[in-house]
């Protein structure tokens, strides 16, 4: 089983939580805790540099504004970020977002080891999810498994993700275009374009391509 576990958690009695868990549910006793990104980063850049690494991140998506100034405001960029120093992390998430497209995006992008959803199955839901990362193994939520199933979910595609990316960044559908040809990317044809970008808009509700981006940073694709 893993022996040394940081967890990041705003809310005192969530995070205690996690750490009995931890500690009497399954054994594990050397839990560090923050309740801040930046001071969760911190303690790990400690602990790598000190070679006495944590081998499990468990981490909540969003966190509450500090009096401080922070580097770092949710979970996705705290995985990020301790991910490009130490890339073989396993990471679950534990949140109260359910939303099966954003869950699905932390697995494909960010490639968590596992997530859990707050609520009422949450201690048994999180003691198995550890036990199973541990083993190597991805463990979905039943509320993406479930939601798989019926096929329900968005299917974004390499040019899809390069439209978002250039969208983000504030390139108009022309100025893409041109991007794509040098690139050698296709299709690439105007039309092509329109019919990519509408489809995004119709997938993800956006009214238009501001409320696009904003939905799709908020859901870590950008």
């Amino acid at each position: 089983m893993f022996t040394k576990v940081l967890v990041a958690e705003d809310y005192e009695i969530a995070n205690q939580g996690i750490i009995k868990i931890l500690n009497e549910r399954i054994g594990i006793h050397n839990v560090e805790e923050a309740k801040y990104c930046d001071d969760a980063y911190l303690k790990f850049r400690k602990a790598h540099n000190d070679q006495e690494m944590f081998e499990l991140l468990i981490t909540d998506l969003s966190f509450r504004e500090d009096h401080k100034i922070q580097t770092r405001t949710s979970g996705i960029e705290l995985i990020k970020d301790i991910r490009s120093i130490q890339p073989d992390i396993k990471v679950i998430v534990y949140s109260q977002e359910n939303r099966q497209d954003k869950i699905k995006m932390l697995f494909d992008n960010l490639k968590i080891n596992g997530y859990v959803c707050k609520g009422q199955h949450a201690v048994k839901e999180l003691i198995a999810c550890v036990d199973g990362v541990y083993q190597g193994n991805i463990v979905q939520p039943p509320e993406l498994t479930n939601n798989l199933a019926t096929n329900t979910m968005i299917h974004l595609d390499d040019l899809d993700i390069i439209l978002l990316e250039e969208l983000s960044q504030g390139f108009t559908k022309k100025e893409i275009r041109i991007k794509l040809k040098k690139r050698k990317i296709s299709p690439n044809s105007e039309s092509a374009i329109d019919k990519r970008v509408s489809k995004l808009f119709d997938d993800f509700k956006a009214k238009n391509t501001t409320h696009l981006v904003a939905i799709v940073k908020d859901l870590g694709l950008v």
